[in-house]
This record gives structure tokens, sequence and C-alpha cells, in this order.
């Protein structure tokens, strides 16, 4: 193997969705405990896009190349070997990675790699790690999960969401409850992920709905993407002793004028944002120990269901970009790399 290889680069190091293309730089050295991974295919993820804007710092040590999630064939391991899970040269993988998957190879740690079943895809695959990860970090580590409580996620199909719904359902939730700006997404989340109840946040007071639901109650765990337009409904929406987790600012940083926080005290509610990606290995590695645990039976068995939304060869970057902009995907858009 030679000591380069392809990869997504950002012209200038940050920019628009045209500053993408492929470019020549140096492959990645293996470190301790590492595998070395030829790339099949990588998952898109919202922080790519404020990552590719300079608007999400990465983590110390980690590439600067875009993309935490993909699948593989192991091409090389560290002197230490293939780990708990005894990988070898030429295993199928699948995994998660501080960043570098933009790449035709990526250096990763052997406790972040899962073996790919055969009952899955390449691109099936690659969408699973960041997805189901988070999405177990904020329901139970940071929401507190338990069976019998109750889950309202917002961006019901982002695939985040998707991943969460189902887990709240397979979990034992009493009432799983989710919000879209689109009714196809509405009916999506109800019919095909199980959720109790989608309210369109653009012709409903999703408030009011999700009060009437839960008997004036509102719901024990919020998952949000929005921020700031988003936080005094959440307040309102939330139950006593709830915990609202924030995950995401696409609604904005600052809180409009006049929001009332005594929802705080009055409720004993808890606001608490989280991050996947700034995490040590430690902890993401029990999370995916979980995922291999709890959910991969259920991917395999087709109890739990992947959403591809759409596949593009790695080429078309720009245009994988732009459909994660448009906000019209129902599920993971997914770079093939040939």
């Amino acid at each position: 193997m030679g000591d380069t290889m392809r990869a997504v680069d950002i012209k200038d190091g940050k920019g628009p969705v045209e500053a993408l293309h492929i470019a020549n730089v140096p492959k990645p050295k293996l470190g301790k405990s590492q595998a070395l991974v030829k790339i099949k295919a990588f998952g898109l993820n919202r922080m790519d896009l404020l990552q590719r804007e300079g608007m999400y710092p990465v983590p110390p040590g980690a590439s600067k190349i875009l993309g935490v999630e993909f699948s593989g064939t192991i091409a090389e391991l560290s002197e230490e070997g293939g780990g708990k899970e005894g990988f070898k040269e030429g295993d199928e993988v699948f995994g998660l990675a501080y960043g570098g998957a933009y790449a035709e190879y990526i250096a990763v740690s052997t406790h972040m790699l899962v073996r790919k079943p055969k009952e899955l895809t390449w691109e099936q695959c690659a969408g699973i790690p960041e997805t189901w990860i988070t999405a177990t970090q904020a329901m139970y580590l940071v929401g507190g999960f338990a069976a019998g409580k109750t889950i309202l996620w917002h961006a019901a199909a982002s695939s985040v969401s998707i991943a969460g719904i189902q887990l709240s359902r397979a979990d034992s939730a009493s009432a799983v409850y989710a919000t879209a700006r689109q009714d196809a997404k509405c009916e999506f989340a109800v019919k095909e992920l199980g959720a109790n109840g989608a309210f369109n946040t653009t012709s409903q007071n999703w408030v009011e709905e999700v009060m009437k639901a839960t008997d004036n109650k509102g719901v024990d765990i919020i998952v949000d993407f929005v921020g700031a337009s988003y936080f005094q409904q959440n307040l309102d929406a939330i139950a006593k002793d709830g915990v609202i987790v924030n995950l995401g600012f696409m609604g904005g940083t600052k809180v409009p004028e006049g929001t009332d926080i005594s929802a705080f005290i009055r409720k004993r509610c808890t606001f608490v944002g989280s991050s996947l990606r700034s995490r040590d290995e430690e902890y993401q590695g029990k999370l995916r120990d979980q995922l291999v645990e709890h959910a991969l039976p259920r991917f395999k068995d087709g109890r739990f269901k992947l959403f591809v939304d759409k596949v593009l060869p790695w080429e078309q970057i720009q245009d994988a970009h732009r459909l994660l902009e448009e906000n019209k995907t129902k599920g993971k858009v997914i770079c093939t790399i040939s």
C-alpha cells in the first residue's frame, strides 16, 4: 500500500458545499490498538455540515477529514492485534471514529469496530454507529430513560430520532411522541416507526397536542435538536421531574426575549446539553458494546428498521451535503467508495 489515499477535502479549510472536492492526502498511520479500514461506505451527519463551515470544533488529535461513521474491510492491524473481538485482516466491519470517514482509509480503535452482519448491506451498516449510539446516549445516559416513561423526539425523520423512536418502543416506553415540520414526516413517524402520536410544528400547537395526549402531565423526556426556538415550548411540554436533552441548535442559540424559565423550579425539570463526539473512547466504547448487545440482534432479524434515504457515489459529495441541507430526507444519506 502506498502512503497516500483519496479523501474529501475542503478548499481553504472551510466553506460552502462547493468547497468540497476529492484530493490526494496522506494515508493515516496506525496508533496503538488501531485498525486501518478500507472504507466501502460512509454516513453523513448534520455535524459534517457544521464542520465544513468551520462551526464545529474537531476533538483534539482527531482527523480534520469529515465523517465519523463508516463500513469497510480491515486492511491492517497495529502490533497489539485485533483487540478483544479478535479482528483479523480482511474482516468486514463498521464503526465509529472521531473523524476521517470521508476517505479511502481510516485508522480507528478496534474497540469501536463492530462485525458486519451478513444480513445487512454496506450502506445500511455505514449509517448505524453515530445514529444509534447517539440515540442510546440521549435516552439512557443523559435522559435517564426507563420502562414506563414517556418520551418525545423532535425532528421525527432525522436518523437519530428514527433510531430513538424504535428504541423507546422496544424498551417499553408508556408512550412515544414525535414532531416534524411536514405532515408526511409525522405520518412516517406513526405508521413506519410506531410512534403513538406525531405533531406538525408548523400547522399545530404541538405543546397543546402533547398535553392533550398526556392528560396535561407532559412528557418525561424530550430529545431536542432545535435549541433556542423550541426552548419555551420544551419547558411547557416537559413533565414534573422531566429531562430535556439538547443535542443541537438548528433553531439558533439565543433564547427569545420574554422566555419564562420558572418551569425549572415549578416542575423540577432538568435541561442538559450533550454531544457524543467529544466523549472519550471509554465512554463511547461502552455505548458501542450496548449497541452490539441490545440493537444488533434486532437489526439482524428486522425488528429494528434501518432507513437509508439516498445512496450516492462519493464523487457526488456536494449533492449529498445539499440533500442534508434541504431537510427533506427520511433517514440516512450514504456515500459509497468504489
